[in-house]
């Protein structure tokens, strides 16, 4: 990182995890906050891998994580869908496309990975095929459909997201057999063949060292692990939200802990499973969301 910023923000995550899409709110204040003084790297960790069995009971299985969902909602205030028609099958094509994404730039990237969850916690209908994430991505703003599909099916970016998958597969000691209060405190899970990071988590690699942030957590958390790995960052208190019509501006699509005074004006709100989710006008013109014909 020699002449660029000295701290770097490593998020392990993957587009159907509900944490995850619950820590947005909190994720995207924290770009913020380190704008320009930080490089964030994402690694999809896989939550659904494409090796697992198939469940025995396709509608079982979705019952019983529709009401998982729904938990993790209750926790985190995000919106999840009224009915969630099926399990993701495999979290590649999304992590595929979601990393293909970031070619085409942070706006396209950031974007891309917003409406992929929303496919599954808005929409209930999870992206997990390329034709599902095409019709997902309709009308994302400066996205090219032809370069992202090309791509997301080549062999640099499947490598990559292998090298993300075997990375989030060797968390660091600290978190393996960590336990805490809380809904999810954030401990490496074991799985068949050792462990792998929770989802999310977040890494700070600075001068002074290396924090790890994982589970479910408040800005105030990040940014003390940011400033003790990097002490020249500002020490002041975070700065407040700005302008909820700023920030439906920015972002196109915003969920109720953004905006706990209400929607911004000229939003289309959306009524979710639990709570809105707020579009801006242009993104209301093209959202997938507002359509209700079913996915392929």
């Amino acid at each position: 990182m020699t002449g660029g910023p000295a701290l770097e923000v490593v998020e392990y995550t993957d587009p159907f995890c509900p944490w995850a899409w619950g820590s947005e709110p909190v994720l995207r204040r924290l770009r913020r906050e380190l704008d320009g003084a930080a490089t964030h790297r994402r690694v999809f960790g896989i939550l659904f891998d494409e090796d697992e069995e198939p469940a025995p009971d396709p509608a079982a299985e979705t019952a019983w994580y529709a009401e998982f969902v729904a938990r993790v909602s209750g926790h985190t205030g995000a919106p999840r869908p009224v009915r969630l028609r099926w399990v993701a099958a495999s979290s590649w094509p999304a992590s595929l496309a979601a990393a293909a994404a970031e070619q085409q730039g942070p706006e396209v990237a950031e974007r891309v990975l917003r409406r992929l969850r929303e496919s599954s916690f808005v929409r209930g209908e999870p992206a997990d095929t390329p034709e599902r994430i095409a019709a997902a991505l309709h009308g994302v703003p400066g996205l090219d459909p032809e370069l992202l599909a090309a791509a997301a099916a080549s062999p640099a970016v499947r490598e990559r997201v292998a090298r993300d998958r075997a990375e989030t597969r060797a968390p660091r000691a600290e978190v393996v057999g960590l336990r805490g209060a809380g809904p999810h405190p954030g401990g490496a899970k074991e799985i068949e063949d050792g462990y792998r990071y929770a989802l999310p988590t977040l890494v700070f690699h600075g001068p002074a060292g290396c924090r790890v942030v994982p589970g479910w957590r408040g800005p105030g958390e990040y940014l003390a692990a940011a400033r003790a790995v990097c002490p020249g960052l500002p020490s002041g208190p975070p700065q407040g939200s700005p302008d909820p019509a700023e920030l439906l501006h920015r972002y196109r699509s915003l969920t109720a802990p953004e905006v706990p005074g209400g929607p911004p004006p000229g939003a289309v709100t959306l009524t979710t499973g639990s709570g809105p989710l707020h579009l801006s006008p242009d993104e209301a013109a093209v959202s997938p969301l507002l359509s209700h014909d079913a996915a392929p």
